[in-house]
């Protein structure tokens, strides 16, 4: 431990951001970098607990508790507080490979873990993690890794985080690895999903260009399944892992879903992401909200960056509509004790976009939508809500119930759908024959990750339903284990 009363010293500090008014004008990063100094201080806040709960990894009343790849916190806070930055990042390594990613778009379950949080503020684990790899890259330190060749195939489908994390570790003891992804970029929803100001697609590439340089081939704009069938990869290959994510988006079920105007969020932010790196937005092959009234119809991560990207576009208005309640501003103990997540009301960087461009909050509670109007041309018009409110039925579980007399109708020219994800596509699950659970995910049990169909195994949103990120990481990682151990008999993939 490097400073043994570092906690109570020092406040937490997480970095700067740009300001609203002024980050909306382009597409770069939100957050500023901290000092190294700054670091060093926030890594003497550790208090190195006898029982580390940011460890943890374990699912508590359905939420994360602790860090899913099990990252060894304490010691490379200890490590970044004694300047001893090339130990930290050799820590940092043995359980994560890909901390560039997790360190921007990570929620941070290690810190709703953290003991510290109990009583004060928890630890700044991921602007710490963030920094540590920031400046491995910047000292040259992260090379690419290849072990001694096996003469083994393996086929990975999808270079998502879950792909990325599988086919690196599989690499990495020697198997020959193919990447097939149907997009024109790798990284899935690395690359198309989260929007370039909250996790530069540099970063991405500079991953990639590693991988790569490691001997993992990539094959892009080839879709398993159509492009080629997914029984030719089992037979071309000793294994194939499906990372295929859960990429069957959740619609909504009103008058007027099918008027022109109306999109899932993951549309309009692929499509916003491609355009802006294959011409900068010149091409105009996007889905715009400029000048347009925008509703965003659910919440999460999600609805955040459809606010984020409608403000850049230069929307007229932008709101969003979340059937829940309104989150709580601190945490509830007697419902939602430490060391679960903490449930709790926060202002992501759309939201604080939008209250510095409009005055308010765009986000509405409590309301659901019962139809969507459109014009005379078919494009929609208006949304049409009503407040509700949440009670149990006769089975005790909770239902919404519309309020008589809270109607109202909001203007909508784009109306963005982020509601998540009902699954994995039905393609190659179809074409393999292979078993499906009651959410309809590829049946394949937690740490074997192997399905019903021989030398296939599964990881990622496509088994567990949509995710964290970090949680793909570590089941890739476990997933190429069970592969390897498939292959080999034993592996020393931990």
């Amino acid at each position: 431990m490097g400073k043994a009363t570092g906690f109570l010293e020092y406040d937490r500090k997480t970095p700067q951001k740009r300001p609203p008014l002024d980050r909306i004008e382009d597409w770069d990063e939100i957050k500023l970098a901290q000092k190294p100094d700054e670091i060093k201080i926030q890594g003497a806040r550790c208090m190195n607990c006898g029982v580390p709960f940011c460890h943890g990894g374990v699912m508590l009343n359905g939420m994360a508790s602790g860090c899913p790849v099990h990252n060894l916190i304490p010691e490379w806070n200890d490590l970044v507080y004694k300047g001893q930055w090339e130990e930290a990042y050799k820590r940092l390594i043995r359980k994560n490979p890909f901390p560039e990613f997790t360190g921007s778009v990570c929620p941070a379950p290690c810190e709703g873990a953290c003991t510290e949080g109990y009583i004060m503020e928890a630890v700044a684990v991921n602007s710490i993690e963030h920094a540590i790899i920031e400046n491995a890259f910047e000292k040259g330190w992260v090379q690419p890794k290849k072990g001694k060749d096996t003469g083994k195939k393996i086929a990975v489908v999808g270079s998502g985080p879950s792909g990325l994390s599988a086919a690196y570790y599989l690499n990495a003891v020697g198997h020959q690895v193919t990447v097939y992804e149907r997009s024109d970029r790798p990284g899935g929803l690395l690359m198309y999903g989260i929007p370039n100001m909250k996790l530069s697609k540099k970063v991405v590439e500079r991953r990639i260009a590693l991988m790569k340089a490691s001997g993992i081939n990539f094959i892009l704009n080839m879709e398993v399944g159509k492009d080629i069938s997914a029984q030719e990869l089992v037979d071309q290959y000793d294994a194939v892992v499906l990372c295929i994510g859960a990429t069957k988006p959740r619609g909504i079920e009103v008058e007027g879903k099918d008027l022109k105007g109306i999109h899932f969020a993951v549309d309009f932010l692929k499509a916003n992401t491609k355009s802006l790196l294959d011409s900068g937005l010149k091409d105009k092959s996007y889905i715009s909200a400029k000048n347009k009234n925008v509703i965003v119809i659910g919440g999460g991560d999600t609805g955040t960056d459809c606010v984020g990207t409608a403000i850049r576009h230069g929307c007229k208005s932008v709101n969003q509509l979340e059937i829940m309640p309104e989150p709580p501003t601190d945490r509830i103990e007697d419902s939602n004790p430490w060391p679960e997540w903490p449930v709790k009301l926060k202002v992501d960087y759309g939201q604080e976009e939008a209250i510095a461009l409009f005055g308010q909050d765009p986000r509405n509670y409590l309301v659901s939508t019962v139809k969507l109007v459109g014009n005379e041309k078919g494009e929609v018009a208006e949304v049409h809500t009503v407040n509700v409110t949440w009670a149990a039925d006769g089975a005790g579980r909770k239902i919404p119930l519309e309020i008589p007399g809270t109607e109202k109708v909001w203007k909508a020219d784009l109306v963005l759908l982020a509601m998540g994800f009902l699954g994995p596509e039905d393609t190659i699950p179809a074409e393999l024959k292979l078993e499906r659970d009651a959410r309809s995910n590829i049946k394949a049990d937690y740490e074997i990750f192997e399905t019903n169909a021989e030398k296939v195994f599964a990881a990622g949103d496509g088994r567990r339903g949509q995710s964290l990120v970090v949680w793909a990481i570590q089941e890739g990682k476990l997933a190429a284990r069970e592969v390897d151990q498939y292959l080999m008999g034993k592996s020393v993939i931990k």
